[in-house]
């Protein structure tokens, strides 16, 4: 891993004494979709985070696939997920029959089901959340685990796609306290800051119930929509972002760029730095990694000829 400076970095607790800023970047198009993505391991010891974006799934040509994973206690539950979920998904029966939206459940828990019977990953105290976005015949599905996040822009406007799954939720509550949990401080038995992920099977223990009942469950919530062309743009992105953004503030911050001629993948960097804390001396907020998937969706962006291009370091440097 390269840092951003020759110093030796000095772990402290659960971050560094200065933020690895180095971003992974990318950009890939086709008629329909223009998608720029980018990941910064930020204040943090590791980077954790995994993500896809496959414009055409290779088990239903023309159907595309994003998705974020956002790891805890090691990314391996997060980069399995990352090159694996999608292949549960389209596995499964209800798939080719067209019950997409059940598949996807179903497609969770068996890739659930699968990690634990990895040797290398069922012995592992780590877990993911997975916020994942299929496009397939202009009907858009969500699905989620966490408290990754997927918005979309329509003609402006926030439309919320997934929903954070957090333990102090009521239904989360109910289902934490029936399968013999508790929550504390807002955390699943005083621990975990999540109610559902991947992994995490020391809250799955409860052989007497469901996959579904368990204290913390990788059963997602599913969104359906259908698209048209009032639909500009999806930001899919871990919680780092969403800890210091609003909805809002990150749908206005994405358009008025896109809008001013730049690239998405300049927006995902730009977002990550922008919401990069400038010192984690207590350890709060911007100091998590941070992973963003922006797709523009065809005709959009229509460049504003009115807009002028926006000055890029100034808006970096600005907070």
């Amino acid at each position: 891993m390269m840092f951003g400076t020759s110093k030796i970095m000095r772990v402290m607790g659960q971050t560094l004494s200065e933020p690895v800023t180095e971003k992974q970047s990318s950009t890939c198009q086709d008629s329909r979709y223009l998608v720029g993505s980018s990941c910064m391991q930020g204040w943090r010891v590791s980077m954790d985070d995994s993500h896809t974006h496959i414009l055409s799934l290779p088990e239903d040509p023309g159907t595309a696939y994003f998705a974020v994973y956002d790891g805890h206690g090691g990314s391996n539950i997060a980069e399995y997920a990352g090159k694996h979920l999608h292949k549960f998904v389209t596995a499964r029966p209800e798939y080719h029959l067209g019950n997409i939206e059940e598949a996807l459940k179903q497609g969770f828990l068996d890739l659930d089901q699968a990690m634990l019977e990895e040797d290398m990953l069922q012995t592992k105290v780590a877990g993911s959340t997975a916020v994942v976005v299929l496009v397939k015949d202009n009907t858009l599905y969500c699905a989620n685990v966490g408290d990754s996040r997927a918005i979309a822009s329509v003609r402006g406007a926030v439309e919320v796609l997934s929903y954070d799954h957090k333990p102090n939720n009521e239904e989360e509550l109910r289902r934490i306290t029936a399968g013999g949990g508790w929550v504390q401080l807002n955390r699943v038995n005083g621990n975990l800051a999540l109610s559902r992920a991947l992994g995490d099977y020391v809250f799955k223990r409860n052989y007497r119930l469901s996959p579904q009942e368990q204290i913390v469950t990788a059963f997602p919530d599913v969104q359906v929509r259908q698209l048209n062309d009032d639909w500009e743009f999806i930001v899919i992105a871990c919680d780092g972002i969403w800890e210091v953004l609003s909805n809002e503030e990150v749908i206005s911050f994405c358009r008025v760029r896109l809008l001013s001629g730049w690239e998405p993948a300049a927006v995902c960097e730009a977002l990550m730095q922008r919401c990069l804390a400038p010192n984690c001396a207590t350890g709060g907020l911007g100091c998590d990694n941070m992973t963003v998937l922006l797709i523009c969706l065809a005709p959009f962006p229509r460049l504003d000829p009115a807009s002028p291009p926006l000055p890029v370091e100034q808006e970096l440097n600005t907070r």
